[in-house]
């Protein structure tokens, strides 16, 4: 393979893995705050995503207008969700492990729950629309390189919306405070952090961001109601190559992951993609299962 065809390879593997650190962001923020493993996570990416493709095709404004909307309006529905669902669980299990078993169960629901409003309310079909789909050329040695815009658009906003997170909670009095529940639940409370209104916010904060994936995603490839599934045993892989906790490893992780797949399926066959992140899954929990890049003692 020549160097533009490999650029090419490995650009298509990073624009995907952008999107699967941005979902893997949102859920390790869930799980590694409030031990909630939200595998509604990607149903919730699918909202997002038809919210935008609705708004595109029915009034033709640009999907750039709907990641600040996508991501208040998911962040709104997933406090709602907190305070219907988890808030109540909270108060009612003995201990955490009764916690986590609840709140699986719950999420249970939730995904069957949205997958068939979205169904019955858009229908089953797949969706998509064209935007910003002109190939973006770049001359190099022995050859030029090209990209779509659109997905070279998603991976840098992709990106920056990951960096805005990990910044926000390294170097805020509120990231502070979101650590040190990761850390220690128990001293994180006896130094005054009030998780009754943390939790619930940090909830929605990962919900939104599922949201603003959505938006991103569909401006780059087909939707379908069927779609957040696989994104959320996705970032979970993520989770595992990154570290429980650790959203800087949730950010290489979701690179390292896309790029894998990326080579993988071009040296085998495309429709053994899911093997191989499951091969890379079990790989790094039998070898390393606090994660490739989560150091021991920090977090975030």
């Amino acid at each position: 393979m020549s160097f533009p065809a490999w650029l090419e390879l490995i650009a298509s593997g990073l624009i995907t893995g952008g999107i699967y650190a941005l979902v893997a962001l949102g859920l390790n923020l869930q799980y590694g705050l409030m031990r909630i493993l939200n595998i509604a996570h990607g149903e919730f990416l699918m909202v997002g995503a038809f919210l935008t493709w609705m708004v595109q095709t029915q009034f033709g404004l640009s999907p750039l207008w709907m990641i600040p909307v996508s991501f208040v309006m998911l962040m709104l529905i997933g406090l709602a969700v907190h305070w219907l669902c988890f808030r109540r669980l909270t108060a009612t299990s003995p201990n955490l492990d009764v916690f986590e078993a609840r709140g699986l169960m719950v999420a249970f629901g939730l995904m069957f729950l949205v997958q068939n409003v979205i169904s019955y309310i858009w229908g089953g079909d797949l969706r998509g629309y064209d935007y910003l789909t002109d190939p973006v050329v770049i001359p190099l040695p022995g050859g030029q390189a090209q990209f779509a815009a659109n997905k070279l658009l998603v991976f840098a906003l992709a990106l920056l919306f990951a960096g805005e997170l990990i910044a926000l909670l390294r170097m805020t009095l509120l990231g502070k405070a979101v650590r040190a529940l990761m850390q220690s639940p128990t001293g994180a409370q006896l130094v005054g952090i009030d998780t009754r209104r943390l939790h619930p916010f940090m909830f929605g904060i990962g919900l939104g961001l599922s949201g603003v994936a959505g938006c991103l995603l569909s401006m780059a490839y087909t939707i379908s109601p069927s779609m957040g599934e696989p994104y959320t045993v996705t970032a979970l892989i993520v989770i595992t190559l990154g570290g429980f906790g650790s959203m800087g490893g949730a950010l290489a992780g979701g690179l390292l992951l896309g790029v894998i797949e990326a080579i993988g399926m071009h040296f085998t066959n495309p429709s053994l993609k899911a093997l191989l992140s499951y091969v890379v899954f079990i790989g790094v929990l039998l070898l390393r299962p606090e994660g490739l890049f989560a150091r021991k003692g920090r977090k975030a």
